[in-house]
């Protein structure tokens, strides 16, 4: 697989092929040999906007570790397919340990954001000899986007129909912001969580190492927290004047998590 020394740019995409034959698109940076960190984006965002953007490559590969990120199926580069049997909470999950079987790495640090640390929590749990440790921001306690009203995602799509619900609008200007976002994948997406049991179970939380990171004007801050004290193993931390959709770009982000990935050494 082809690394780059730019921590600025986009390496091109290496794609591996999910379970269903669609092609997951993955990147990497700094030396092969170094200890991998999973990094794993949010709904509507990409491997470029969470974490080349924010600085999180950057201060992954100085700190001596290999960064593999992945744009998760109908993100960035990845396929798009307008199914929601094709995002359900297992579907997910394979397309993160198939990436590890291609790349022939048999377990990692993890880091995801938002969908990514939900997905995360579960590749924990059902395949724990690959995570290592994990840390898990803006971490939701049900199925993500459950508040997304997606039959006016749909009429906005279909005739223009402004959408008129605030968390609708607000989950829909991040999407906008990224480029090449799909909207009907989206939707569909956020339909997949609700197959199954996308909810993650305080019962049987990751064994792992495991630190939760939330901002304090975070809407799920304290159901972020609340999962953080069903793990044995688990801590949380708690980013000052952060919501949401800024904190992956913290610098107290980084530094809490590269604090914790270096306990693991």
């Amino acid at each position: 697989m082809v690394a780059i020394s730019s921590l600025t740019e986009m390496p091109s995409p290496q794609f591996v092929m999910s379970a269903e034959g669609r092609r997951i698109a993955t990147y990497t940076w700094g030396d092969e040999d170094a200890p991998t960190v999973l990094c794993v984006h949010g709904f509507a965002s990409s491997a470029r906007d969470n974490w080349v953007n924010t600085g999180w490559v950057r201060d992954l590969t100085r700190a001596g570790y290999r960064v593999l990120a992945v744009d998760q199926l109908g993100h960035g580069d990845s396929d798009k397919p307008h199914e929601a049997v094709e995002y359900s909470m297992d579907a997910l999950v394979d397309d993160l340990v198939i990436v590890l079987d291609t790349y022939l790495i048999d377990q990692v640090r993890y880091v995801g954001y938002s969908l990514g640390a939900r997905v995360g929590w579960q590749v924990a749990v059902q395949a724990p000899h690959r995570v290592s440790r994990a840390v898990l921001g803006g971490i939701p306690d049900g199925r993500p986007l459950a508040r997304l009203q997606l039959d006016q995602v749909r009429a906005l799509v279909a005739d223009g129909t402004p959408v008129e619900d605030r968390v609708t609008q607000n989950y829909l200007t991040l999407a906008e912001r990224v480029g090449g976002n799909d909207l009907l994948s989206l939707v569909a997406l956020a339909e997949g969580m609700a197959l199954g049991d996308a909810d993650p179970d305080p019962s049987k939380p990751p064994t792992q190492p495991v630190l939760f990171v939330t901002g304090s004007e975070d809407a799920i801050l304290e159901r972020s927290k609340a999962l953080a004290d069903a793990t044995p193993t688990g801590r949380f931390v708690e980013l000052a004047g952060r919501h949401h959709f800024n904190a992956p770009g913290s610098r107290h982000f980084r530094q809490a998590a590269l604090e914790f990935l270096a306990e693991g050494a």
